[in-house]
């Protein structure tokens, strides 16, 4: 397809098409004469995940470029490719240094993932910025006086894990490397809200039927 149809099915204008081009989140089209070029099916793919970060997940340019960056290395293997990814979008704040409530919280989450045996997010720790946030998370709700222990933890985390295995899954469907590397960070992006959505909505239903109308 030339530029106009792909702006047309892709719902993003020419000049932002332009622009991805030159930031390198859109792959050159092939040439078909001095200023003309066709694009396929992976540049409308990579549009709709580009428009998904911006749009939707409300990333930064910069941030959605450094995504992009991460899912086109293929000089890394797949988890490595899909962790960098990950990482690269926005997160909270650090934990505090030195906070009482923050140790308290970084020990929970520590004995968390020992109880569940995920070794390799124990042996990454504060690494990762999921971690981070986590504790930051929990340290808060200990603040709050609400001292959520790995006790208390374990059965959300054993709910998202079988979350995880139904992404990862899905992840499979896909044929090339590219498209599952492109597709889990969309699931994330775009899952998330679904997730939130789906868990207040399941409390305003088991409030009703526990409390009534």
């Amino acid at each position: 397809m030339r530029l106009a149809e792909l702006s047309e099915r892709s719902g993003v204008s020419t000049s932002m098409i332009k622009y991805y081009l030159r930031q390198g989140m859109l792959a050159p089209g092939r040439k078909v004469g001095a200023t003309t070029a066709e694009y396929d099916e992976s540049h409308l793919r990579r549009l709709r995940l580009v428009r998904a970060l911006i749009e939707v997940g409300r990333l930064p340019v910069a941030n959605a470029k450094e995504v992009i960056g991460y899912v086109d290395d293929d000089s890394l293997d797949r988890t490595m490719r899909l962790g960098a990814a990950l990482w690269a979008l926005p997160h909270g704040p650090d934990p505090e240094a030195g906070d009482e409530a923050v140790v308290a919280a970084r020990a929970e989450v520590d004995r968390l993932l020992g109880m569940l045996g995920w070794s390799t997010s124990r042996d990454l720790g504060e690494l990762s910025p999921d971690h981070r946030s986590l504790i930051v998370a929990v340290a808060t709700l200990n603040r709050l006086g609400y001292p959520w222990d790995a006790e208390l933890m374990a059965p959300y985390a054993e709910l998202m894990h079988r979350a995880a295995v139904r992404d990862l899954d899905f992840v499979e469907t896909h044929p090339s490397e590219e498209e599952k590397v492109e597709t889990a960070v969309a699931a994330t992006v775009l899952f998330e809200p679904v997730l939130r959505a789906l868990h207040r909505i399941a409390q305003q239903e088991e409030a009703a039927r526990r409390y009534g109308l």
